[in-house]
Formats: structure tokens, C-alpha cells, sequence
């Protein structure tokens, strides 16, 4: 086992995002490793997307290595209610289940769903939800 497959695997995710045109009518671009400095203004919190906690398991059978990666992938939003944020976690689901992610080390055996929370934020961010995902790679070597 080795954490080296969790950089690819979070370059990967955040590649397809970043290509589905259904996220990037909802968010456009912003897809963050972490939360943005909020901006001083009176506007409402703009929707995005924050790649997130992680942990990581060893995956090894007797032909070879591999980790089990449970990852959260979660929605941020200033809306009022639930029904932007929902949708949004929904495309993000559509993307990443079961989807053929090219690694640059590794070999994606499966990605699935494993949880969602939906939370009220605090202040400018109103709604909250964090997706939680499990990826299962196989390592294929440097």
C-alpha cells in the first residue's frame, strides 16, 4: 500500500469536474482544494465546489498493491434553500460513480457513492453538503 495514488486520484476528480458542462453551468470554475477567502460584499455566497478530507486504507491481494481511498467532494452554496446545492451534489454524482478516471499512477478499479450529509451553513454560506465517495486503485508502479 501507498499514499502516492492519493494525488493522482484528487487531479483526476477534480479533471472531471472541471470538464462536465453541467457543473460548469451551476458553478462555472469554481472548483477549490480548499474553501476561498470570502470577498467583503452584500452579494449572496456564490455556489462552489471544495475537494476535501480523505482516508486512505491499504487495498493489497496477493497479485499486487492498491488503496482504498474514501474521499468528500463538498457543495457550498448561498442560496436560501436546498434546491440549487441538491441539484448540484446530483451532477456531481452523475460524474464521478462508476466513472473510467484516467490516473497518472494507478489503475481505477471502482469509484462509488458511500454517503451524503446536508447541513445549514453559517453566515454567507447557507447550505452545505459533503459527498462522500470511496475510489479503490490498484498500483500500476511509478
Amino acid at each position: 500500500m501507498t499514499y502516492a495514488l492519493a494525488w493522482p486520484l484528487q487531479q483526476a476528480v477534480y479533471a472531471a469536474l472541471q470538464a462536465d458542462p453541467a457543473i460548469a453551468a451551476l458553478v462555472e470554475d469554481r472548483i477549490y482544494d480548499a474553501a476561498p477567502h470570502a470577498e467583503r460584499t452584500d452579494a449572496p455566497l456564490a455556489d462552489y465546489i471544495t475537494l476535501g478530507d480523505e482516508t486512505v486504507r491499504a487495498w493489497d491481494t496477493a497479485d499486487g498493491q492498491g488503496s482504498s481511498h474514501d474521499f468528500a467532494v463538498t457543495v457550498h452554496s448561498g442560496g436560501q434553500g436546498y434546491a440549487q446545492s441538491k441539484a448540484l451534489a446530483g451532477v456531481i454524482c452523475d460524474v464521478l460513480v462508476d466513472a473510467d478516471l484516467a490516473l497518472s499512477r494507478g489503475r481505477l478499479i471502482g469509484l462509488r457513492f458511500l454517503q451524503a450529509q446536508a447541513q445549514r451553513g453559517k453566515g454567507a454560506e447557507r447550505r452545505r453538503i459533503a459527498l462522500r465517495f470511496r475510489a479503490i486503485i490498484e498500483d500500476t508502479g511509478v
